[in-house]
């Protein structure tokens, strides 16, 4: 399956609890490629992309984080209006339920998303039918 992974985190909400994970895996030359932050109350959800995924969690379980890893899709979008609707029309069309979805954070020439959801094999294969582009692990190396 051609899938990347996301590293989920929960932290304090507190100042600096974000810089401090951003220092650590700086200082261990790992890139955070997309980041999707949510906070409720005292906490908060970090759900990220990097361009080592094994590293990042090794490094963050030896400072002491909880960490969940899941596969998502990583699917080129058309850059232009309606774009994203090329892809989420599709899922529509199927009756298949995007969780979530945030952007890549620099991918150069390309616009890249990364979405959540269930049927992630089902997914995969209606982006296939239709001609989408979807990253593997190329995405960290853009």
């Amino acid at each position: 399956m051609k899938t990347v992974k996301q590293i989920d985190l929960t932290l304090k909400n507190e100042p600096g609890a974000l810089s401090v994970v951003s220092d650590l895996l700086g200082e261990n030359r790992i890139n955070i490629i997309a980041l999707y932050v949510t906070t409720d109350g005292d906490i908060g959800n970090i759900h990220f992309v990097a361009n080592d995924p094994a590293k990042a969690v090794n490094v963050l379980k030896t400072a002491g984080y909880h960490i969940e890893e899941r596969d998502v899709i990583a699917c080129e979008v058309p850059h232009h209006p309606g774009g994203l609707n090329a892809v989420l029309r599709l899922f529509k069309d199927a009756n298949i339920n995007v969780d979530y979805i945030y952007p890549c954070i620099g991918t150069g020439e390309i616009t890249v998303i990364i979405m959540g959801m269930t049927s992630i094999k089902q997914a995969l294969g209606i982006l296939n039918d239709n001609w989408m582009r979807v990253l593997g692990p190329e995405l960290y190396y853009i």
